[in-house]
């Protein structure tokens, strides 16, 4: 079995979450359960180029230990013992095919925000805290997602927009979360980092960022015992019954 966090109070969570003067977001399988696209999509720009592979949810979930797009298509090509390795021109063609594909999806309008997402979002702009975004993923992916589900000018509600390809190094490695603290100008003491696995906890940690986790579909079974709190899902929170006053550190 896998190790968990300390069993607090959900009135715990809350407390945190409303003392905190930022709050740092994953994106996916924390904002939006987008992982079965991504899936989806890498499948179809394999097909595209002619390749015979097929990632079914068991592998895909065995390469989500790899962080990035790219980094993924490579692990397991190598896995592969393939003679002549992909390029990184061919690989950075795979993995544009597969984004635009996956854009194509998230346009669909069928990968909504996880429970409690919203009412949390709304609360803590009310309440006057920061918002940030620290991921591995794109750009790219991340409008995608958030235009769809929060509107076109989602991201005048962010302080902060972190991606893999901003940083040297990615999840689990703490660069994504050092650059958000950065871009924040705040302690890591003063943010509450919002993940859902293993990898971002990591990384959210070795900053020094206490974490709250949300299960998500591919992690789930993750070692989340580093955690402050785990919760299914962001509505355990309370969403729009959250304190909505100021806090002291929003000006």
């Amino acid at each position: 079995m896998q190790a968990e966090a300390p069993a607090l109070a959900p009135g715990d969570a809350v407390e945190l979450i409303q003392r905190a003067a930022a709050l740092i977001f994953d994106v996916d399988g924390t904002l939006a359960e987008t992982e079965e696209l991504h899936r989806r999509a890498f499948n179809h720009a394999f097909a595209r180029h002619g390749l015979d592979w097929h990632w079914d949810r068991a592998v895909y979930k065995n390469l989500l230990r790899v962080t990035g797009g790219k980094e993924r298509v490579r692990a397991y090509h190598e896995r592969l013992w393939i003679a002549s390795p992909l390029s990184d021109a061919s690989i950075a063609e795979l993995h544009r095919v597969k984004t635009l594909h996956y854009a194509e999806l998230i346009e669909t309008g069928c990968c909504p925000l996880r429970p409690g997402v919203a009412d949390l979002l709304a609360a803590a702009k009310a309440r006057g805290q920061r918002l940030a975004i620290a991921t591995t993923t794109s750009h790219g992916n991340i409008d995608a997602l958030l235009s769809q589900a929060l509107g076109s000018r989602w991201a005048a509600d962010f302080d902060a927009v972190v991606a893999g390809d901003d940083v040297r190094h990615k999840k689990p490695a703490p660069d994504v979360y050092l650059e958000t603290l950065a871009r924040l100008k705040l302690e890591a003491s003063d943010c509450v980092a919002i993940e859902d696995s293993a990898n971002g906890l990591i990384a959210a940690s070795r900053a020094n960022i206490p974490v709250l986790i949300t299960r998500s579909m591919f992690f789930r079974d993750d070692d989340f015992s580093d955690a402050r709190f785990v919760l299914d899902d962001l509505s355990e929170l309370g969403g729009s019954k959250q304190k909505t006053e100021k806090q002291p550190h929003a000006q």
